[in-house]
């Protein structure tokens, strides 16, 4: 299998440029690092704080907050309806 040398890389990154354009490329590059950085956590199995984290990478919280909180009211009809205008006002 042939190596990948410097003209093959100059062709790929400029057909890269032409379907994406220069202003996505950065977003792109972007995306790609943190997927990458992403596989490479779950292949090795460590993370920053695994511990202090959901599944979602967000941080947990404790069990005291939002399990006993109350329901948010509920819209009542006459709340929610308006007066009829009077005809001839």
């Amino acid at each position: 299998m042939p190596n990948i040398g410097p003209m093959e890389l100059i062709v790929v990154l400029v057909v890269v440029l032409l379907v994406f354009g220069p202003k996505r490329l950065p977003g792109l590059g972007k995306q790609l690092g943190s997927g990458m950085r992403e596989f490479k956590d779950s292949i090795s199995g460590s993370s920053k704080d695994d511990e202090d984290d959901d599944a979602f990478g967000r941080p947990a919280l404790p069990a005291a907050q939002g399990v006993d909180a109350p329901p948010a009211p509920a819209a009542t009809p006459e709340a929610v309806e308006k007066p009829a205008a009077k005809p001839g006002a």
